[in-house]
């Protein structure tokens, strides 16, 4: 199961979790933190005067969350990975590595627009995965 943190990725490691202990499965939690973007201009160096902060322990925290909370509802074979990367190829890597046949994500939802712009880590891998993929949906709050 990948997560990075967001209300659909917490949905998923809960469906993850349950499918774990209802299958007596292991259970593997990803979290890929992000490169950080560096755009220049022509008027710009092309070292970046500031280095951004350090996502990765943000992510490993997640991971850390995720594996604790798995073990605390009786998972007893899970483990957590957390590496740095493109977060699809950091996932499906870690996925072939794994030998996992199902994948667990959550959905963000984007806008078409943003979609097209910024890509979709669940529509991704569904169409890359070399296993399964379940995306896991929120309820959206009725108007």
């Amino acid at each position: 199961m990948a997560t990075d943190g967001s209300e659909e990725a917490e949905a998923a490691v809960g469906v993850a979790i349950d499918l774990a202990k209802r299958y007596a499965a292991d259970l593997l939690v990803i979290a890929i933190a992000p490169l950080p973007p560096v755009y220049t201009t022509p008027s710009e160096p092309l070292l970046p005067q500031t280095v951004p902060s350090d996502p990765v322990p943000y992510y490993r925290k997640l991971v850390d969350a995720a594996v604790a909370r798995a073990r605390a509802a009786g998972v007893s074979d899970v483990s957590g990975v957390c590496d740095e990367g493109v977060v699809v190829d950091g996932i499906l890597a870690q996925v072939k590595n794994h030998g996992s046949d199902l994948v667990v994500v959550g959905s963000r939802g984007l806008s078409s627009v943003r979609r097209l712009l910024l890509g979709s880590v669940s529509t991704a891998l569904v169409n890359h995965a070399p296993a399964t993929v379940l995306v896991v949906r929120t309820p959206t709050p009725s108007a």
